[in-house]
């Protein structure tokens, strides 16, 4: 247990440890999407978008969700392909790898970790600058509450060392 093993540092050592698993999973999410989209490419997604929307789109015609997604991501151009297949493969990776230090207490990792978040952070807030989406505010505030706890974690284990 670190040095300060109080009640609020008990705790935040237990969010910051499901805060990285979550970014974990999450990174090991991307990844396998990336995986996916290099094995069925732009036709294999336009195809799984119809077999996904065909039975919700038959009940009810105007669903926003299928709707949406029929006709924003059934004609995925191959550039665009390409794009999400390295933005998730290198996204996925890098968290993978950050949160697996992050686990282990490296403290050479925290930096690293926090100047990444702090990237994805960024780029969020242009998304968010560009167009609204309530999905991704709030993705936006979880990772900026993850790198308070990465930040806490930190300079306790520096404090330790």
């Amino acid at each position: 247990m670190h040095s300060d093993s109080g009640r609020w540092g008990w705790w935040r050592h237990r969010l910051f440890q499901v805060g990285v698993v979550l970014k974990g999973l999450d990174g090991l999410l991307e990844v396998g999407g990336g995986v996916l989209l290099i094995v069925f490419g732009a036709s294999g997604v336009g195809r799984a978008i119809r077999f996904l929307t065909q039975h919700e789109l038959s009940e009810d015609p105007q669903d926003l969700v299928a709707g949406w997604l029929v006709r924003h991501l059934r004609h995925l151009g191959e550039d665009t392909v390409h794009f999400a297949i390295a933005y998730l493969l290198v996204h996925g990776i890098v968290k993978l790898v950050l949160a697996v230090g992050l686990i282990r207490e490296r403290l050479r990792v925290f930096p690293w970790a926090l100047g990444f978040l702090g990237l994805f952070v960024l780029y969020q807030v242009y998304r968010l600058l560009v167009g609204f989406s309530a999905g991704l505010a709030l993705l936006t505030v979880l990772d900026i509450v993850i790198m308070g706890f990465v930040w806490g974690e930190y300079r306790s284990l520096r404090r330790e060392a």
